[in-house]
């Protein structure tokens, strides 16, 4: 729920105290994606089209549920992904390096 502020410094505020919420999930995934970097047999695996189509339509859906903007979501989701994709790129390649 968003409560009115009065003021820009409390809007930061809660934009600041949002972030110390969101930033642990996000690592929270990250290891997530890391698990899954060292477990896929090959770096094509890393970018799986249907599983990012799979999240897109879920989350656009939870969007609708929360009455947020699905597009605005599925940006930020999209953008989120290709991050994560980087990083689970260098997870797969120092977990199949040769030794």
């Amino acid at each position: 729920m968003i409560v009115p502020c009065g003021s820009l410094a409390e809007v930061r505020a809660n934009i600041d105290r949002l972030d110390r919420i969101i930033v642990p999930l996000l690592a929270e995934r990250a290891g997530y994606v890391r698990q899954a970097g060292q477990l896929k047999p090959s770096r094509d695996a890393v970018v799986d089209h249907p599983r990012i189509e799979d999240i897109i339509v879920k989350v656009r859906a939870l969007a609708g549920e929360q009455e947020i903007d699905p597009d605005l979501i599925e940006r930020i989701y999209r953008a989120m992904i290709d991050a994560y994709i980087a990083f689970e790129d260098g997870v797969w390649t120092r977990a199949h390096a040769a030794p």
